[in-house]
């Protein structure tokens, strides 16, 4: 696996946890309990700043190269360019049903369920569909010079929650996934 294939699935693992810990927190929301809002808005908030801006941006000219190289895969590379903008939106509605929630306005428990249940669904499937079927194709048919256009396409951002230098909001977040994948 080439070093750009295995950091993009080192980033979709630590996003999958971050689904994880998110659909606990909306099991107790459809319990009828008081789930961890400002922790279900740090995980909603950072997946639509980090993996939107910096990751899906990378991804994107990535299957733009992919699609030079194979044909074969532009209508499936299509589809995923358009997941990018699906997920963007499903994060964005459900991260203001959440901050109205956590705000305590009166919000329909189904309008937030479906919006959770629209982001989640969306983006495992994403997660897999790249997994199993781009990144193995990208890592064999990209070169050296396809993966330098692609860091140069889009600087390298700091990662608030899973870099080297993580911002303290994100204590209790990063202690959760700890405690999920230990």
């Amino acid at each position: 696996m080439s070093e750009p294939v295995a950091l993009w699935h080192a980033e979709h693992a630590n996003f999958s946890r971050l689904l994880n810990v998110l659909e606990q927190q909306l099991a107790l929301f459809h319990a009828g309990e008081r789930p961890n809002y400002e922790l279900m808005l740090d995980i909603v908030g950072y997946l639509r700043r980090y993996p939107d801006r910096f990751h899906h941006a990378r991804e994107d000219v990535a299957f733009a190269r992919l699609a030079e190289r194979d044909p074969g895969m532009q209508v499936k590379i299509n589809r995923l360019l358009q997941e990018h903008r699906v997920i963007a939106q499903a994060g964005d509605e459900l991260l203001a049903l959440l901050n109205e929630v956590a705000d305590e306005a009166i919000i329909s428990r189904a309008a937030v369920e479906a919006a959770a249940a629209t982001y989640l669904v969306y983006y495992r499937h994403h997660l897999a569909t790249e997994e199993r079927e781009v990144m193995p194709r990208a890592s064999k048919l990209l070169t050296k010079e396809d993966w330098a256009a692609v860091a140069a396409a889009v600087p390298a951002g700091r990662d608030p929650l899973f870099g080297d230098d993580s911002e303290g909001r994100y204590r209790e977040l990063r202690r959760l996934i700890a405690l999920e994948a230990g």
